[in-house]
């Protein structure tokens, strides 16, 4: 069966990025030996074997054996959802004689098991090597101070771009790479779908790789959050941006603020005269909001002078002057 043609599962809760390079060395050495699981022939969208497929899909796969593939036809809907979750979970209940699992590990001579996270010999770790994991975790060796400007705030290069229409990033990894053609990936979903690509950007940085565009992401600036918060979440956005960019991504800026003292801030290290995004998701029918969100976009329009804005969300009625402004109402696309 083509690999092209298994979907993932969009609500898989396991995070399984971690495990794919270590189930690709597995492969490489042993073979595939486990089966993958897909709902029926007709609706092939995977059950079980995320992992394994995401490792044959990183060796190079193009095919999965018709002999690996099964089926879910007798179980419902119902049973098929249960059954994903309780496969994921099954695997946490066991556990490890430890000692013995120790000299089994020492017992083999011609393998090297910590490809697969098991290494029990005595490791002296490096000076500073504790302080390398605070990096990763801050991901200061993607972006540091020497990358932001005398604001303080990452530097993003100026980027002219105008997608056919947009995709969420909730949906930027089932997607196929012939759906990413032409349009931006947007982050105009709640924080916590995307809040691993900060925790792992690396592991996301080819798959928005085939999109026409990126927006950086829409990390939420509450009224209520303390201004420290507010400007964190504008630095993470930016720092992902401007890493994106040197990697080679076209990358639009997401503007985003909130009260008026968030404006010391909002804006920095955003290009001027360059194409901008923003949503109007959440501002119709709370007019305090509303009177927030005009407030900020005039802000932004006179320091940034946009030449081009996305509009996420639909009209609301600001006058944008002579700006272009190109909206996305609900996947759907219009230029003005």
């Amino acid at each position: 069966m083509k690999i092209h043609d298994i979907v993932p599962y969009e609500r898989n809760a396991r995070h399984n990025a971690s495990a794919v390079p270590v189930v690709a060395d597995s492969i490489k050495e042993f073979g595939l030996r486990g089966t993958i699981g897909l709902e029926s022939r007709e609706r092939p969208v995977i059950v079980w074997g995320h992992t394994r497929v995401e490792a044959c899909r990183s060796l190079g796969w193009d095919e999965i054996p018709d002999s690996k593939i099964e089926y879910c036809d007798d179980l419902t809907d119902e049973q098929i959802k249960a059954f994903r979750i309780a496969d994921n979970k099954t695997g946490e209940v066991a556990t490890w004689n430890k000692s013995m699992l120790r000299e089994e590990v020492r017992s083999l001579k011609d393998f090297d098991m910590s490809r697969f996270g098991l290494d029990f010999k005595s490791k002296r770790l490096d000076y500073g090597h504790e302080r390398l994991r605070t990096d990763d975790a801050y991901n200061l060796r993607l972006v540091s101070r020497s990358d932001c400007g005398r604001d303080g705030m990452p530097r993003m290069k100026r980027c002219m771009a105008k997608p056919a229409d947009m995709i969420g990033f909730n949906y930027a990894k089932s997607a196929p790479e012939a759906d990413k053609a032409g349009r931006c990936c947007h982050f105009f979903i709640d924080d916590y779908q995307f809040e691993r690509v900060w925790a792992r950007p690396a592991a996301y940085l080819e798959c928005l790789r085939g999109f026409d565009c990126v927006l950086t992401p829409d990390f939420s600036l509450y009224l209520d959050m303390p201004d420290a918060m507010q400007r964190w979440n504008r630095y993470r956005s930016q720092a992902l941006g401007h890493w994106w960019q040197e990697q080679g991504l076209r990358v639009v800026p997401t503007l985003s603020w909130a009260q008026r003292r968030s404006f010391r801030f909002a804006f920095d290290g955003v290009p001027r005269r360059s194409t901008v995004a923003v949503s109007t998701v959440g501002v119709k029918g709370d007019e305090n909001a509303l009177a927030v969100w005009r407030e900020g976009m005039a802000e932004a329009m006179s320091r940034l002078e946009p030449a081009r804005v996305l509009l996420y969300g639909g009209d609301i009625g600001f006058d944008f002057g002579g700006c272009e402004v190109v909206e996305y109402k609900g996947g759907g696309f219009r230029g003005r």
